[in-house]
């Protein structure tokens, strides 16, 4: 059986999770990660910063041109058109990066729940033999994305779950191909949808607490709710070990 037969396999007989014990995983590895989560959120912040600059300069960068004489709607969804269209460069190239740092993050906090070594390469995913790939994924997540947020963020809210999976489908499978990547995240987002967006939802509240330090504190928490799919998918699929959750730090 191929590594995608596997996954699929396992998503299909995917047990209920419950809530609690999977909320509380999370947070117990998140006293291990922040420092991680931090650095790898100040990485996509810095480079999402100098894209901006240099698309800027090169004159590709979003335009603001939202009538400000009065609400029009035809005026309104030219504007909101163009400016997805616009952005649609930019954001392929951050998507991508994005991918390759949380990929990283992912494989650090996979070191630390079963254990091993951890070796905190945060440009490990960056290498020749995984950037096509990555590329061709963020291609994929930005079409997708702009597709549904086209049509007034509604399928937009559905479609973020399956999006969310791509990074850790990935980081635990890199010999998977982007078309069987894409078709095991819709798979897993599907079969998991409710009891991931519930999770990320609670865990994006968490991680916004970090407003209260002055606003910058939450480049320290926010990377919280990078680990609603990475416990998910250890409890679906596994990393090679048990599927119960375990009580880390124990």
């Amino acid at each position: 059986m191929n590594t995608y037969n596997s996954l699929e396999e396992k998503i299909n007989n995917a047990k209920d999770l419950d809530f609690s014990n999977l909320f509380d995983s999370i947070i117990e590895l998140f006293k291990k990660v922040w420092l991680n989560g931090f650095v790898v959120v100040l990485l996509i912040v810095a480079f999402a910063f100098v894209v901006n600059i240099l698309f800027s300069l090169i004159g590709l960068a979003p335009k603001n041109n939202l009538p400000l004489d009065g609400f029009d709607f035809d005026g309104f969804l030219s504007f909101y058109s163009e400016a997805i269209i616009h952005s649609v460069p930019q954001t392929i190239l951050v998507s991508t990066i994005t991918m390759a740092f949380v990929a990283a993050f992912y494989r650090i906090c996979k070191q630390y729940v079963l254990g091993e070594n951890v070796v905190e390469d945060y440009f490990y995913f960056l290498k020749k033999e995984y950037f096509s790939k990555l590329l061709m994924l963020g291609i994929i997540h930005t079409g997708i994305a702009a597709v549904t947020q086209f049509l007034f963020m509604i399928p937009y809210i559905y479609a973020f779950v399956p999006l969310a999976y791509f990074t850790i489908i990935f980081a635990n499978n890199p010999d998977l191909s982007e078309a069987e990547i894409v078709k095991a995240s819709f798979k897993l987002g599907n079969k998991k949808w409710l009891i991931t967006f519930g999770t990320m939802f609670v865990a994006g509240i968490l991680g916004m607490l970090g407003i209260i330090g002055c606003g910058i504190g939450v480049l320290f928490t926010i990377s919280v709710m990078y680990l609603p799919v990475f416990f998910i998918y250890k409890e679906v699929i596994g990393f090679g070990e048990t599927s119960e959750i375990e009580q880390i730090g124990t």
